[in-house]
């Protein structure tokens, strides 16, 4: 009986060291075996390991990619005109032993502080290299790349592989967005000024040309008519003539009736002359005055 209640305990302590002495590491960690503070075993795959109880410890860090929203920061490009700059990062931890020498205890926390600083510098010094247009633009992508790299290699030395970096708004100081309103104000008016003035010259160029064209296009009309005109009045001449060399007597007559229709026209017409006049010749009853 005295054997069984000391066996007990002794199996209790044999199966609690067993059980502290195995590690589960899981596949979304990568697990560091420390002895006294110092690094004795680095456990990156998924699966089971084994520690001294009490002597041992375990530090688990995370293997997935991380991300960090950066803090704004105040940056000046190289035309002097100030921007809020928001921006977050993404990383992961690559070698977890000089991460472990890197940070100490402070684990991932400290990381993050410090990779807050390597963001920002890398941040202010690619884009106070730039103008404000270029960073304002949608086409920035290099200038993301080249902060990436430049934080890449200074993370390097904190055992982390910076994947990305990228900016998410860029905006004026709001002491600067007024200025900024009444500047692009001013543009558009003066664009849109230019533009009506344009337009206008444009107006008068075709106006011009159309008077132009109008102008030959009635001379020309005006020339054809007096041709038809002229055409046309040979030919009654030359008709008349034919006509008088067949019957002067008829062509007199006739000529003579196209004077009576001209002069006499309308219900009113009045005309005082003397009755043996030669312009009523025809209108005596048998032809002579």
């Amino acid at each position: 009986m005295r054997k069984s209640t000391l066996l007990l305990p002794l199996l209790a302590l044999i199966i609690a060291g067993i059980m502290s002495s195995v590690i589960i590491v899981d596949e979304r960690q990568k697990v560091l075996i420390l002895q006294f503070g110092r690094v004795v075993s680095v456990q990156e795959e998924p699966g089971l390991a084994f520690k001294i109880p009490v002597i041992q410890e375990v530090v688990r860090y995370d293997d997935r990619i991380l991300s960090r929203d950066i803090p704004e920061r105040e940056v000046t490009p190289s035309d002097d005109r100030r921007l809020i700059v928001d921006a977050f990062a993404r990383y992961q931890i690559s070698d977890p032993v000089r991460f472990r020498q890197a940070v100490g205890a402070g684990g991932e926390r400290a990381a993050e502080d410090r990779l807050d600083g390597i963001f920002i510098d890398e941040i202010r010094r690619v884009l106070g290299t730039v103008s404000s247009d270029d960073i304002l633009s949608s086409d920035r992508r290099a200038l993301m790349n080249r902060i990436s790299q430049a934080a890449n290699i200074k993370a390097n030395a904190l055992g982390i592989r910076v994947i990305d970096v990228r900016l998410k708004q860029t905006n004026l100081p709001p002491e600067n967005l007024e200025a900024t309103y009444l500047r692009m104000i001013t543009e558009r008016e003066r664009e849109a000024r230019d533009e009506v003035a344009r337009g206008g010259e444009a107006a008068l160029s075709v106006r011009s040309q159309a008077d132009r064209e109008a102008e030959v296009i009635v001379s020309d009309a005006q020339r054809q008519a007096l041709i038809i005109e002229g055409e046309a009045d040979a030919r009654r001449n030359s008709i008349l003539a034919s006509v008088y060399g067949r019957d002067p007597e008829f062509f007199d007559f006739y000529r003579s009736l196209e004077a009576y229709r001209s002069a006499l026209q309308g219900e009113n017409s009045t005309m005082v002359l003397s009755p043996n006049s030669d312009f009523f010749t025809y209108l005596n009853s048998d032809g002579r005055e």
